[in-house]
């Protein structure tokens, strides 16, 4: 009978020799060729060059030996899958998520998808790669904030577009928050007066991007100077904001939401006027880049106003929904109904009418939840409805995380956890080293391969072994 460490090694877990662990990939119990990184020495992020079997662990009992629970065990997955007729992606999917303003993430993460090969140090030096030309690039939402330019990461996701990649945006929480901050400044309406604060110092940055590339230098007589009490009043809820704020918004959020909701907008208040003086900006330099962002987003000859206008809910492959954060039973009941196209139409609708309610409520909650008390519940209701959708498992970004892709059970439904930390300023709270770097590809012929610089081998999913009712299309 084998010992502790025979099994944990035949499994990929080496016993610890001289006080360090001997690693080696687990075996591949499939034959797929990890992408070939074209370009690697014009990116910033180191690429593992190896594969090994995902989950790591066969049995219950071996990942409770190991101590190691960052992914059930493959014996898990099979047990959940019985019965349910899965349907495998039939075309190549690049999942590419909360890059957070980081262009350098953005390229490194391209490369590792095997669809882009790099040329030079240069944002415009790249180009689709024949396996490029037949990948979804699927961005799962947070293109902004956090990172060192917004603007850089835009033109060349812009770029991307225009070499003629097939690209499909999802909505994230810090990509809406921008949006209603920018569309709603100056506005009293109690339900729609603390959203540019709602941005909070998170924005600041692009504050600062936007003022160095477009105010800095102008004539002190072409800005308009408003007082610094009239500023406030611009940009701030007034005081009659906090009585009247709660009744309307308890009829779309819950009580203890409603109750965080004002504490955190004092607490952004604050923080946003502290931030943007230590960056050197004033509340006049803040309003002046907020009209100059409206231009840019907002309005239809802006630049960027393209990655609002084709931005997207959710997106669904097979039995794979893929989203920014996860669902509530109402988006699952939807979803079961009317399809996605049902959840799509719903947040178009409510992103060209009512973005209060769009940040706020169920379609928010897609791409906002933590499945916290105070997000919209999921549950069995949500799990059978999705289920009976032929939907089996979620994936998404949001929660960030520090050892590369992962696969969790939440309230029942299988995830991919697929937030990398790549973003530098991430990395740098996170304690992470190097520069970041994520894809998450699904192979049609039935491999998920999910590649992260924070994880020394490419995680290579077999469909085949871990659903035993499963279809490729």
């Amino acid at each position: 009978m084998e010992g502790p460490e025979e099994n944990l090694e035949g499994h990929g877990l080496s016993p610890v020799v001289n006080g360090k662990e001997r690693r080696k990939p687990m075996q591949l119990t499939v034959d797929v060729r990890l992408p070939e990184y074209q370009g690697l020495e014009w990116v910033k992020g180191k690429l593992p060059l190896e594969g090994e079997q995902w989950p790591k662990f066969d049995s219950s009992g071996l990942l409770d030996v190991s101590g190691d629970d960052y992914d059930p065990s493959r014996e898990d997955i099979r047990d959940y899958a019985k019965g349910k007729p899965w349907v495998w992606p039939s075309r190549r999917i690049c999942f590419l998520t909360d890059i957070h303003a980081d262009a350098d993430a953005l390229f490194t993460s391209l490369v590792a998808s095997g669809g882009v090969r790099k040329t030079g140090p240069e944002d415009s030096a790249f180009e689709l790669t024949e396996l490029g030309r037949n990948t979804l690039f699927l961005f799962g939402g947070d293109t902004f904030d956090k990172g060192p330019s917004n603007l850089r990461l835009l033109r060349a996701m812009a770029m991307l577009k225009q070499r003629g990649a097939n690209v499909v945006f999802l909505a994230g929480n810090h990509d809406v928050r921008a949006l209603v901050g920018l569309a709603y400044i100056g506005r009293k309406e109690p339900h729609l007066a603390h959203l540019f604060v709602r941005m909070g110092k998170k924005a600041v940055p692009l504050f600062r991007e936007v003022y160095d590339g477009y105010i800095k230098g102008k004539r002190a007589g072409s800005r308009r100077q408003y007082s610094e009490k009239r500023l406030h009043e611009i940009l701030f809820p007034d005081a009659s904001w906090w009585d009247e704020f709660p009744p309307i918004a308890r009829g779309i959020m819950s009580e203890p939401k409603v109750k965080k909701e004002l504490r955190r907008i004092r607490e952004k208040q604050g923080e946003m006027i502290e931030t943007a003086a230590q960056m050197g900006l004033s509340l006049n330099d803040i309003y002046d880049c907020c009209l100059k962002l409206n231009e840019l987003f907002v309005q239809e000859s802006g630049e960027f106003h393209w990655y609002f206008r084709d931005m997207k809910l959710a997106h669904r492959e097979g039995s794979f929904l893929f989203v920014h954060a996860g669902v509530d039973d109402r988006v699952a009941g939807i979803i079961r109904r009317e399809g996605i196209g049902g959840i799509n139409r719903e947040f178009r609708i409510l992103f060209e009418q009512d973005l209060f309610e769009l940040y706020h409520g169920s379609i928010g909650n897609t791409f906002r939840t933590k499945y916290r008390d105070i997000d919209l519940p999921f549950t069995e209701a949500g799990l059978h409805d999705l289920h009976g959708a032929g939907i089996y498992a979620i994936v998404h970004g949001h929660r960030n995380i520090m050892r590369g892709q992962r696969m969790v059970f939440r309230e029942g439904m299988m995830n991919f956890e697929c937030d990398c930390s790549v973003d530098c300023n991430t990395r740098e709270n996170e304690g992470l080293t190097g520069f970041g770097g994520a894809a998450t590809i699904f192979e049609p012929e039935g491999a998920l391969v999910a590649i992260s610089a924070d994880y020394p081998y490419a995680k290579v999913f077999d469909a085949g072994a871990s659903f035993p009712m499963v279809s490729f299309l």
